[in-house]
């Protein structure tokens, strides 16, 4: 495959498919369509107008907002006009805008609303680089803040030769796009995807997920995530299909069954979320249609799994199809829909056989934005319940002595922006990149994960999150010892904290009751409220998907003695998570 750059993709798939649709967004109640080519001429006049209003090579493009056409536009238009789009997750504070903003040399931000800007006007003065804030919804009399349409306004000012001559002087080699991606300190590490990267990586996935230009999709997972950017930006934009946004998390199942994907990425928390809602409506149903949705299910289930092995599925099963799978498909707006996938965070069994029993396999990719999304995946009639997938065609995947999982080939990174010295731990002399993950592959080159060298906790909904930053902030309130942040493959952040035992008296002080030991301590609801309303008041520092819901008190504080520190003072996390599984499990009880 030859290398290409972004622009070259781009352009070819707008002569291509001139007036096929290309975007499409809900507003005023009705769907708008964006033709490949007004995507094309609004990305380049966009671009224009970045440079304008000051854009040089090399610098970023802050984009903060939910899914929608403009968010694209500028992503692909700073890429054209050689800046680094760098997008934020839409929950980071003011303080995580701008280490973003002045980590990537931003000399643009691009918000989504009132509420985005808010964050950047209250940094401003902290980010001398940044020239201009263009608002996609609405507009603002401040200095140095424009509208969506006075971007494009200034952009026909720009001779057409002054944005050729920024496209001609990139390379497929080139960096074309910042991916922040949590580190363990706590400050994001900003990826560096060259336009080989994400062309390769998007060919790659959609040739073996056989992308058609007649395929739709849904966008509504962060665009700041790589697995988003390949799914419905990089990979639409190969084929010529087209994206739509939905309007809301809210209204996301709505917006599934107007759109009917052909092809929907879902990360564990979506399918999960789906699970729940079904199995509610389920329990409501008359004894006849319980006994039926059982029958097919099982049907469904051994159907699923002879597939896999590649062999018949039970007689029965057309049946179970007619009756139930197909009505099931159709409500959730995934008839037309050949393939789903699961990425971004591990997902249980259980819910990939609750799906795999109603008809609907969902197909789990492995990767990191390090190898620019997908490292593994998995298709119909080349998939197996519990593993991640085989190799991606065309890349390595080895496992090292150790056991951890390491990938090499066009689609990994070229390093950490401004850290080489983490670009040399993560990716080794012979372009291996060591992913942190430990795993098996099998003899038909299926990967299982099964264990986790690195600290970072993954939620349901696919973030990233690095405990040690949270867990340095709770050990600052003034009667707390170790504080462990867990939720991996959960929906939300919970705490288990302990007291230290030389602040009891402060403790009694200041709950107004008297506590003598740890283990009163942890059974006081004054000292839980106590401590709960210290860690919310901090919560209002981080990002939503960093704050703790739930602490837990522990009756005792951690030890080497115990086996929960090391030597060193470091939390031994599978440790504690074993040991204390019985308080964690009761976080998410309910």
């Amino acid at each position: 495959m030859i290398k290409r750059t972004v622009m070259e993709v781009f352009e070819e798939t707008a002569a291509k498919r001139t007036s096929a649709p290309a975007l499409k967004v809900k507003r005023g109640g009705s769907w708008q369509t964006t033709t490949w080519s007004e995507y094309r001429d609004a990305v380049r006049l966009a671009a224009r107008g970045f440079m304008k209003l000051g854009l040089e090579a090399g610098q970023g493009v802050s984009i903060i907002g939910f899914n929608c056409p403009e968010w694209m536009i500028a992503d692909v238009a700073a890429i054209y006009a050689g800046g680094f789009p760098a997008g934020i997750y839409t929950t980071n504070s003011p303080d995580q805008c701008q280490y973003i903003a002045e980590h990537s040399d931003s000399a643009i931000a691009v918000v989504e609303d009132a509420t985005q800007l808010a964050k950047f006007i209250a940094v401003r003065d902290q980010l001398p680089k940044l020239k201009a804030i263009v608002m996609i919804n609405g507009s603002d009399a401040d200095d140095g803040v424009y509208s969506w349409d006075e971007l494009l306004k200034i952009g026909a000012e720009l001779p057409e030769s002054e944005l050729e001559a920024r496209i001609a002087a990139q390379s497929p080699d080139d960096c074309c796009t910042l991916i922040y991606t949590s580190g363990t300190t706590g400050n994001p590490k900003a990826v560096m995807i060259s336009h080989d990267n994400i062309t390769w990586t998007s060919q790659a996935a959609y040739t073996a997920l056989g992308g058609q230009e007649t395929d739709q999709f849904i966008s509504y997972l962060p665009l700041s995530h790589i697995a988003e950017q390949v799914v419905s930006l990089h990979g639409p934009m190969l084929v010529g299909a087209c994206t739509a946004f939905a309007e809301s998390l809210d209204l996301l199942g709505d917006n599934l069954r107007e759109i009917r994907p052909t092809i929907f990425l879902g990360v564990p928390r979506v399918w999960e979320k789906i699970q729940a809602k079904m199995v509610a409506a389920g329990s409501q149903n008359p004894w006849l249609k319980k006994q039926i949705a059982a029958w097919a299910r099982k049907q469904g289930l051994a159907g699923g799994y002879a597939d896999q092995r590649g062999q018949s599925k039970p007689l029965l099963f057309g049946l179970a199809e007619k009756l139930v799978f197909s009505k099931v498909r159709e409500r959730l707006g995934l008839d037309r829909c050949r393939i789903q996938i699961t990425s971004a965070a591990p997902i249980s069994k259980s819910t990939l056989e609750f799906f795999l029993s109603l008809g609907i396999p969902i197909m789990e990719v492995y990767g990191m934005s390090e190898c620019t999304g997908p490292a593994t995946i998995s298709m119909p009639h080349k998939y197996r319940t519990g593993s991640v997938g085989w190799v991606l065609p065309g890349a390595e995947v080895k496992i090292a002595d150790d056991g951890e999982i390491c990938m090499r080939g066009r689609h990994v990174c070229m390093g950490y922006y401004k850290n080489p010295e983490v670009t040399a731990e993560t990716i080794d002399p012979e372009g291996w990149l060591h992913s942190g993950d430990i795993g098996e592959l099998d003899s038909d080159n299926f990967l299982k994960i099964t264990d986790r060298k690195k600290d970072l906790i993954i939620t349901a909904g696919g973030e990233n999150i690095a405990p040690q930053l949270i867990e340095g902030m709770l050990k600052g309130i003034d009667v707390v010892s170790q504080v462990v942040v867990v939720g991996d493959r959960r929906k939300h952040l919970s705490a288990l904290v302990t007291i230290d035992e030389t602040k009891l008296a402060a403790l009694s002080a200041a709950v107004g009751e008297k506590v003598e030991s740890l283990a009163a301590a942890a059974d006081s609801e004054a000292v839980h409220r106590h401590v709960m309303g210290q860690v919310d008041a901090l919560n209002k520092q981080l990002a939503r998907v960093q704050t703790i819901k739930k602490i837990k008190i522990l009756p005792n504080d951690l030890t080497i003695e115990g086996g929960e520190l090391t030597p060193t003072m470091k939390v031994k996390r599978k440790i504690v998570n074993t040991k204390y599984e019985r308080e964690i499990e009761s976080f998410y009880a309910n």
